[in-house]
Parts: C-alpha cells; sequence; structure tokens
C-alpha cells in the first residue's frame, strides 16, 4: 500500500516546498494538488464566505506551479493533480506542462485527470459541458501522440493539428502515469486511457468503489490490458485505520489524505497524525 497526500494550496496555507519536504520526510509515497482555474457566480457558487463550497476552491493557486516548488524540495517524492481538469487547458500547452514537470522532476510527475463537474466554469474556457468527456478523450489522446512522437499530428472532432514539434519529452516513457478520476459509471474511460483509477472515496460509497475493483480488473482483462497495470488510488480517503485496513484487502493500491489549507503550525501536526495512523493500519 501507497500513502499519498493532498491538499488544496493557497497563499495562506503552507508552502508547497515546505509541505512536499514535510511528506517526504514522514515517508510518504506522494502529494498531489486540485485545480479550479475560477467560479463564475451562480447560486451554485455564491462567492467566498457565502455557504455552499468552502474558501479553499475559490483559492487554490495554480497545480503546476505548487508542483513545481514541490519537485524542488524533494528528491523522491511522487507529484500528481488531483485533478487536472483537461477540458479547460489548451492541449498542446498542457502536454509541454506535464513533460516540462515530468522531466524537471527525474519522472517523478503523475497525471490525475478529469472531467469536471461545473457547467459554468468548463463553459467559459469554451466546452460544452455534455461534451467534456468526449473532448477530454480526445485531448488525451492528442497529448499522448505529442509526447510518444518526434513529430506529432492528430485529427478529431475536437482537436486538431497537423505535423509539429515540441519537447521537452517526458522523462517517463511513452508518458507519466494517466490516474482517471471517475465514478464506476465512467470505468470505461480507464479502461482505455488510464493508468490509474482515481475514485473518491467518502462513507457513503466505500463498499461501491470496492466492489467495483473486480469489475476494473475483469474489464481489463477483457480489453487484453494486465488488470496489475492499472493501480487504484483512492482519494479523499477517510482519516480512519480501519477503513485503510479495508482498502488494502480489497486491492487499493494507494490511499490519499485530505489535508486542510492551514499554516505550517496546523498541517504539520496533521500530517503527523496522519503518519502515526498509517503505521498503526501497517503497509
Amino acid at each position: 500500500m501507497k500513502y499519498g497526500l493532498t491538499m488544496f494550496p493557497t497563499e495562506y496555507s503552507i508552502r508547497p516546498g515546505e509541505l512536499a519536504g514535510a511528506a517526504e520526510e514522514r515517508g510518504f509515497e506522494s502529494l498531489w494538488v486540485p485545480e479550479h482555474s475560477h467560479f463564475p457566480v451562480s447560486p451554485m457558487t455564491p462567492g467566498r464566505d457565502e455557504g455552499g463550497l468552502p474558501n479553499m476552491y475559490y483559492d487554490v493557486v495554480d497545480p503546476f506551479v505548487a508542483l513545481s516548488m514541490a519537485a524542488e524540495a524533494t528528491e523522491k517524492l511522487l507529484l500528481g493533480t488531483s485533478i487536472c481538469l483537461v477540458v479547460q487547458r489548451d492541449p498542446i500547452q498542457l502536454a509541454k506542462q506535464v513533460a516540462s514537470l515530468d522531466a524537471l522532476s527525474g519522472g517523478r510527475f503523475q497525471l490525475g485527470v478529469g472531467g469536471g463537474w461545473n457547467p459554468l466554469e468548463i463553459g467559459n474556457h469554451g466546452t460544452d459541458f455534455a461534451e467534456r468527456l468526449a473532448v477530454m478523450a480526445e485531448r488525451i489522446d492528442a497529448m499522448k501522440e505529442i509526447w510518444k512522437n518526434d513529430v506529432a499530428e492528430y485529427h478529431g472532432a475536437h482537436v486538431d493539428f497537423g505535423p509539429m514539434y515540441a519537447w521537452p519529452k517526458p522523462a517517463q516513457r511513452p508518458h507519466p502515469p494517466i490516474h482517471v478520476a471517475a465514478n464506476p459509471k465512467g470505468l470505461g474511460r480507464v479502461v482505455r486511457q488510464g493508468n490509474g483509477w482515481f475514485p473518491l472515496m467518502s462513507a457513503d460509497n466505500e463498499n461501491e468503489v470496492y466492489d467495483n475493483i473486480p469489475v476494473l480488473r475483469e474489464r481489463l482483462t477483457q480489453a487484453g490490458r494486465d488488470p496489475d497495470s492499472v493501480d487504484v488510488s483512492v482519494y479523499m480517503c477517510p482519516q480512519d485505520e480501519d477503513v485503510v485496513r479495508r482498502c488494502r484487502q480489497h486491492g487499493v493500491k494507494r490511499v490519499i489524505f485530505l489535508l486542510q489549507p492551514e499554516p505550517a503550525g496546523k498541517v504539520l501536526p496533521e500530517i503527523d497524525r496522519i503518519a502515526a495512523l498509517v503505521k498503526r493500519a501497517g503497509t
């Protein structure tokens, strides 16, 4: 079992480098950073301190900036997005950002991807909410072509470019692992494009996650893929050692715990507490 941490880094929380260094020192395998570009004013997202989403959703900094700072402060810690909103980013530029971070970190980047949940946020980036999964699929395929080939091209319904050069290439070949965030209905996306399944776990869906791990493995086998090549990484796992033990028993490969975006004085003791929980739960 591998253990990671995730946090919405902000201007007022522990700095990404200090957070990453503390995670590495305490034996955590990975650090993951989410993203939101913005939130259109709406009844669903009325603003900071106005109810609904916690302020950290509004305040989160760019994940690639945060993870670059984390990379510079560490040597072994894996660095991931949890998740990158592919439908809100230009695929050519995103391919360069991913490759650059992977190359400069010595092959430590993990690309967590998802389609997003806010129609207005996605719409402001020029994508219709109903088409977001098709757009994401093509953008991932197009990025794979860029990472793999010295001369890349892609022609699809949503992404279209002729022969092009783009360097650097990722240190990990053919590309960094792609962890697909999806509920069980989206396992097909994991089978088609993923090196990992990234389910969000809560007290309400714990058994649903476990029940679908053998389903995923069977679907991978039917598709001609090795089921052991695709990791299940449980995101925002409840901080409960019994849950962690059950995750291990059901074949979860990575458990990721959420930290609140607080200053170092509050976050470091919380990391120590989680590290002790992990030790009790075992590896």
